[in-house]
């Protein structure tokens, strides 16, 4: 799926992805930039910071969420646009789910990352080929109380459910 025809709007979000991501390979981030977009406006940014922070999860689309949840004061981006320079990895685009944001526009795609060595491919491969193994096993460890933590949620009456 691809947009041929984007509004200018929607360029103009994706040129100042593009150039946040540009921007923070000189700052010594990654090469990756998003933006979060409700009514026509940017609401947050977000840059790939994964080695300036030494954390893995801190993807621009991550950053980006997390900014624009903390600028609107909620957890739930349901009205707004996720704009990232690059098709966001598994992580990101499960992020981007349970934000239940309403679109995702991406530019550069997983091959284009993968060519400047951000190959990406294996978890793709894990989420989309079910006889795909996972780089890291993934096992299940029998517990009889397994289940304690959500009937502690189920059981609370002042829960926030998401």
């Amino acid at each position: 799926m691809s947009v041929d025809v984007a509004t200018s709007a929607e360029q103009d979000w994706m040129a100042q992805a593009i150039d946040l991501a540009t921007t923070n390979v000189a700052a010594g981030g990654g090469p990756f930039g998003a933006l979060v977009v409700r009514d026509g406006e940017v609401i947050a940014t977000g840059t790939n910071k994964v080695t300036v922070d030494l954390d893995p999860t801190a993807h621009a689309e991550v950053t980006a969420i997390r900014n624009a949840c903390r600028a609107l004061g909620t957890f739930k981006l349901d009205g707004c646009v996720l704009v990232t320079s690059c098709e966001p990895c598994p992580m990101c685009l499960a992020s981007a789910l349970w934000a239940r944001v309403d679109r995702v526009l991406f530019a550069a795609d997983r091959d284009d990352a993968a060519d400047a060595g951000f190959d990406d491919r294996a978890f793709y491969d894990v989420f989309e080929d079910s006889g795909t193994a996972s780089p890291a096993p993934v096992d299940r460890v029998v517990m009889p109380n397994r289940n304690a933590a959500f009937d502690a949620w189920r059981g609370k009456t002042d829960r926030i459910d998401y």
